[in-house]
């Protein structure tokens, strides 16, 4: 008994030595543990074409950090379907809400891939948001870009012309980093930029979008227009069509946003 009576001294009095010491013990400490960012804690991001996803590495590191899971659908660019089923196998393996995030023609896909019940937000940059039945050539078609620069070859592929990238796909860029970029792109296809798209998720989900006010790939204005269809949340943001290399802090704010409203 003397022995359990001291044993329970000893226990109090080093609580009491914590408690000055302003420690909380381990258990009271794990229940006042953050419980992480409030909303959807998944974001999947979808580049658009003649890209990679290698460019979103600071806007993944500022997103990472701030403690979501960010995940990047490569597409394979070889058809509208192709793109969506690769975005899909993407979104499929997220456990909880999610923030879907398109680029350029990424947001065709995203408005194609976001009519489940785990997406929670779309997050459209520099996108196109074609509605049901209509293709992304024939969006485009509607408010021509400020440029010409996009190159088809004769077995139906696209490039964006290696000369011009600079100046007309990321002009608030270093030269050594869109010289690269160029080389390195990946071709689209006529096809995927033909293809009707069956689904317009921005019609049910919450948006929000960015436009790139000095973009020459992708009209602003037609960006603006796109937009408004589609009632997004809009933030407009000096760049090129590249915005989200250009001004990744800006971008990752606009993503942070709709992810903590997710519902």
């Amino acid at each position: 008994m003397k022995k359990i009576l001291a044993l329970k001294a000893a226990a109090i009095a080093a609580a009491a030595v914590i408690g000055s010491l302003g420690v909380m013990p381990m258990a009271q400490a794990a229940d006042a543990a953050p419980a992480g960012p409030a909303g959807a804690k998944n974001v999947v991001i979808v580049p658009g074409s003649f890209v990679d996803g290698s460019g979103w590495r600071v806007v993944f590191d500022i997103l990472y950090h701030a403690g979501y899971h960010v995940t990047i659908a490569n597409q394979p660019h070889t058809s509208f379907d192709d793109d969506v089923a690769a975005a899909r196998e993407v979104l499929d393996q997220q456990v909880g809400p999610v923030v879907l995030v398109g680029h350029s023609s990424g947001g065709a896909i995203i408005s194609a891939a976001g009519n489940r019940d785990k997406v929670k937000a779309l997050v459209y940059v520099s996108a196109l948001l074609p509605d049901v039945g209509e293709s992304l050539a024939q969006v485009l078609g509607s408010m021509p870009a400020p440029s010409n620069s996009v190159v088809t070859t004769q077995d139906g592929h696209l490039f964006f012309d290696r000369a011009k990238f600079h100046d007309d796909f990321g002009a608030d860029l270093a030269e050594n980093r869109t010289n690269f970029m160029a080389a390195a792109q990946v071709p689209a296809t006529t096809a995927a930029f033909t293809t009707q798209i069956w689904s317009a998720a921005w019609r049910s989900k919450p948006s929000y979008a960015i436009v790139s006010t000095d973009d020459r790939a992708l009209s602003p204005d037609l960006q603006r227009w796109m937009y408004q269809r589609a009632h997004a949340q809009i933030t407009e943001i000096k760049a090129s069509h590249l915005v989200y290399v250009s001004q990744p802090e800006k971008v990752a704010q606009v993503i942070l946003n709709a992810a903590q409203k997710a519902q």
